[in-house]
């Protein structure tokens, strides 16, 4: 008899042991589960509407998509943009953060990404940026690339070097390169630096013209128009918003403008040394990922940036303007283009 009540008890241990043990693989199957199916919202504040920072929202969007965070899936994403209007960009940024909806903010061009820092900056929500050409001059990173905060990103910095080297190389007895840029663009600031810096050494001499507003395009190009024998464009976001207006004035003069992207290519520059939005975008879109996973935080990330470029032309331009581009540019041109697209 009491060996048969001790066996009970046996049996009775045992069952309550394996029940435990289903029940711990259930919670952490559950927690797994948990895991996979989270979802995030991000808010994307693009400055301006024009086909390098296009290229950047959608280059984040996929470089999410390939670390497993999915628009329509496990992510929700809100766009606005702040039309080159730098009221219009710190609302968009003080709406994210007051809205408390966010898990992170992608800034898209230098002046969006400071007014989200500068929304951001009291909370949690880190903010990743793009297409910023010097984080340093717009005080988003220290002298040695760590953040000042909450926020980390990508650079868009010119091969300003490379760009002068290869107008030199398709116009032989140029002198003058001319360069609108908005004057409270910290990022156009510092790339004129930089041109005015190197220039000397091609040959050349800069003239530029500051603006504030799209308004001022035309009345500067004119007047720039006058003094150069071509122009190169920057990321400029004010600038660029207005290209179609600079090449119609520059074509009509027969003078040449130079891009530093892929898209001012296809609308009618004549050539750039330039990097590709798309990959620096993912490259964005990847940082982003590790912060919505918990991987890494913003604010140890030092920001990073693409350090190839790559050379486009425009053959149709280059016959339109009676120019001659030489072979062995056609030859190392990552992309030719041999008609002129409308700009969108």
């Amino acid at each position: 008899m009491r060996k048969r009540v001790l066996a009970g008890i046996l049996s009775l241990a045992m069952m309550v042991s394996l029940a435990g043990c289903g029940g711990t693989e259930s919670k952490e199957a559950s927690s797994t589960d948990a895991a996979a199916e989270k979802s995030y919202t991000i808010g994307i504040s693009q400055f301006a509407e024009h086909g390098s920072l296009d290229n950047c929202r959608e280059g984040f969007l996929e470089g999410l998509k390939e670390a497993g965070i999915e628009k329509g899936k496990n992510l929700t994403v809100e766009v606005k943009n702040a039309d080159a209007d730098m009221g219009t960009a710190s609302q968009i940024a003080q709406n994210f953060v007051s809205d408390e909806e966010v898990d992170l903010i992608c800034a898209i061009a230098t002046p969006s990404a400071q007014s989200a820092y500068s929304a951001a900056e009291e909370t949690k929500i880190p903010v990743v940026y793009t297409a910023v050409t010097n984080p340093i001059a717009a005080e988003l990173a220290t002298d040695d690339k760590k953040p000042v905060g909450n926020v980390t990103g990508t650079s868009d910095v010119l091969p300003v070097e490379a760009q002068l080297k290869m107008i030199r190389e398709i116009l032989p007895d140029a002198k003058t390169i001319g360069i609108l840029y908005t004057t409270s663009e910290a990022n156009s600031v510092y790339t004129i630096e930089e041109y005015e810096k190197l220039a000397g050494d091609y040959g050349f001499t800069i003239e530029k013209k500051g603006i504030n507003t799209t308004a001022d395009i035309s009345i500067a190009t004119e007047d720039l128009l006058g003094k150069v024998d071509c122009m190169t464009n920057l990321t400029d976001n004010t600038v660029v918003s207005s290209l179609p207006t600079i090449l119609d004035m520059a074509n009509e003069k027969k003078i040449p403008v130079f891009g530093s992207e892929i898209e001012q290519v296809k609308i009618g520059c004549l050539a750039a040394e330039g990097i590709d939005y798309i990959n620096l975008g993912k490259q964005t879109g990847q940082m982003a990922a590790k912060i919505l996973k918990g991987e890494a935080n913003a604010a140890d990330m030092e920001f990073e940036a693409i350090e190839e470029n790559s050379l486009y032309v425009n053959e149709k331009v280059a016959e339109n303007l009676g120019i001659t581009v030489p072979d062995t540019m056609k030859d190392r041109a990552v992309e030719s283009f041999t008609e002129i697209s409308e700009s969108e």
